[in-house]
Protein backbone atom coordinates (compact mmCIF):
# COMPACT_ATOMS: atom_id res chain seq x y z
CA UNK A 1 0.00 0.00 0.00
CA UNK A 2 1.18 3.61 -1.02
CA UNK A 3 1.64 6.05 1.70
CA UNK A 4 0.00 9.79 0.59
CA UNK A 5 3.12 11.95 -0.11
CA UNK A 6 5.30 8.85 -1.54
CA UNK A 7 6.77 9.12 -5.15
CA UNK A 8 7.91 6.92 -7.37
CA UNK A 9 10.16 6.78 -10.64
CA UNK A 10 10.20 5.66 -13.94
CA UNK A 11 13.12 3.96 -15.87
CA UNK A 12 12.14 7.08 -18.55
CA UNK A 13 12.29 9.55 -16.09
CA UNK A 14 8.62 10.70 -15.10
CA UNK A 15 7.55 10.85 -11.11
CA UNK A 16 4.55 9.96 -9.90
CA UNK A 17 3.38 10.96 -6.29
CA UNK A 18 0.11 9.68 -4.73
CA UNK A 19 -1.71 12.36 -2.56
CA UNK A 20 -4.29 11.47 0.53
CA UNK A 21 -7.10 10.34 -1.94
CA UNK A 22 -5.19 7.70 -3.54
CA UNK A 23 -4.46 9.67 -7.24
CA UNK A 24 -1.29 9.85 -9.00
CA UNK A 25 -0.02 13.44 -9.59
CA UNK A 26 2.68 13.25 -12.60
CA UNK A 27 5.63 15.20 -14.11
CA UNK A 28 8.68 14.53 -15.32
CA UNK A 29 12.21 14.38 -13.12
CA UNK A 30 14.67 17.11 -12.69
CA UNK A 31 16.43 15.26 -14.50
CA UNK A 32 14.55 14.61 -17.66
CA UNK A 33 14.22 18.62 -17.81
CA UNK A 34 17.83 19.22 -18.01
CA UNK A 35 18.26 16.85 -20.57
CA UNK A 36 15.64 18.69 -22.59
CA UNK A 37 16.66 22.25 -21.80
CA UNK A 38 14.13 25.40 -21.78
CA UNK A 39 10.56 23.58 -22.17
CA UNK A 40 8.43 25.92 -24.51
CA UNK A 41 5.27 23.66 -25.53
CA UNK A 42 3.51 20.63 -23.53
CA UNK A 43 0.46 19.00 -25.18
CA UNK A 44 -1.48 17.41 -22.13
CA UNK A 45 -4.32 14.35 -22.27
CA UNK A 46 -7.65 14.79 -22.25
CA UNK A 47 -9.18 15.15 -19.06
CA UNK A 48 -10.86 11.55 -19.12
CA UNK A 49 -8.82 9.18 -21.09
CA UNK A 50 -8.13 6.28 -20.43
CA UNK A 51 -4.56 5.22 -20.37
CA UNK A 52 -2.09 1.96 -19.92
CA UNK A 53 0.99 1.68 -18.54
CA UNK A 54 3.70 3.09 -20.88
CA UNK A 55 1.78 4.79 -23.41
CA UNK A 56 2.69 8.06 -24.62
CA UNK A 57 0.17 10.47 -23.01
CA UNK A 58 1.91 13.99 -23.24
CA UNK A 59 4.42 15.68 -25.65
CA UNK A 60 7.59 17.87 -24.22
CA UNK A 61 8.43 20.05 -26.79
CA UNK A 62 11.98 21.95 -25.81
CA UNK A 63 14.65 23.93 -27.81
CA UNK A 64 16.58 20.92 -27.93
CA UNK A 65 14.31 18.45 -28.55
CA UNK A 66 10.81 16.50 -28.48
CA UNK A 67 10.06 14.11 -25.98
CA UNK A 68 7.03 12.10 -24.61
CA UNK A 69 5.70 11.41 -21.29
CA UNK A 70 4.49 8.07 -20.80
CA UNK A 71 1.86 6.87 -18.19
CA UNK A 72 3.46 5.52 -14.91
CA UNK A 73 0.39 3.51 -14.46
CA UNK A 74 -2.77 2.44 -15.92
CA UNK A 75 -5.81 4.91 -14.78
CA UNK A 76 -7.55 7.98 -15.70
CA UNK A 77 -6.66 11.04 -16.56
CA UNK A 78 -8.83 13.33 -13.79
CA UNK A 79 -6.82 16.50 -13.88
CA UNK A 80 -4.53 18.27 -16.44
CA UNK A 81 -2.24 21.39 -14.83
CA UNK A 82 -3.58 24.35 -16.11
CA UNK A 83 -0.66 26.39 -15.84
CA UNK A 84 1.49 24.59 -17.82
CA UNK A 85 -0.64 25.82 -21.08
CA UNK A 86 1.23 29.64 -20.94
CA UNK A 87 3.77 28.44 -19.04
CA UNK A 88 5.39 25.19 -19.61
CA UNK A 89 8.65 27.13 -18.30
CA UNK A 90 7.45 25.51 -14.78
CA UNK A 91 8.42 22.40 -15.46
CA UNK A 92 12.03 23.65 -15.50
CA UNK A 93 11.79 26.13 -12.48
CA UNK A 94 9.60 23.36 -10.65
CA UNK A 95 9.55 19.87 -12.09
CA UNK A 96 7.94 18.40 -8.60
CA UNK A 97 5.99 20.74 -7.80
CA UNK A 98 4.18 23.87 -10.21
CA UNK A 99 5.79 21.43 -13.19
CA UNK A 100 3.34 18.82 -12.84
CA UNK A 101 1.24 17.64 -16.01
CA UNK A 102 -1.83 15.80 -14.86
CA UNK A 103 -3.72 13.65 -12.32
CA UNK A 104 -4.01 9.55 -12.63
CA UNK A 105 -6.80 7.55 -10.90
CA UNK A 106 -4.85 4.30 -10.97
CA UNK A 107 -6.80 0.93 -12.65
CA UNK A 108 -4.29 -1.10 -10.69
CA UNK A 109 -2.81 0.61 -7.52
CA UNK A 110 -0.14 -2.11 -7.40
CA UNK A 111 1.64 -1.07 -10.67
CA UNK A 112 2.48 2.74 -8.53
CA UNK A 113 4.28 0.51 -5.95
CA UNK A 114 6.46 -1.81 -8.92
CA UNK A 115 8.01 1.77 -9.78
CA UNK A 116 11.41 2.17 -8.74
CA UNK A 117 11.61 4.16 -5.16
CA UNK A 118 13.97 7.44 -5.24
CA UNK A 119 17.08 5.63 -4.20
CA UNK A 120 16.91 3.44 -7.31
CA UNK A 121 15.83 6.11 -9.50
CA UNK A 122 19.09 7.92 -8.17
CA UNK A 123 21.23 4.91 -8.69
CA UNK A 124 19.89 4.39 -12.42
CA UNK A 125 20.82 8.06 -13.59
CA UNK A 126 24.28 7.96 -11.42
CA UNK A 127 25.33 5.27 -14.11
Amino acid sequence: MSQPGETRYTQEHEWMRMDSAGVGVVGITHFAQEQLGDIVFIELPEVGRVVNQGEDVAVIESVKAAADCKAPASGTVLEVNPLLKDQPGKVNEDPRGQGWFFKLKLAEPAQFAALMDEAAYEASIAK
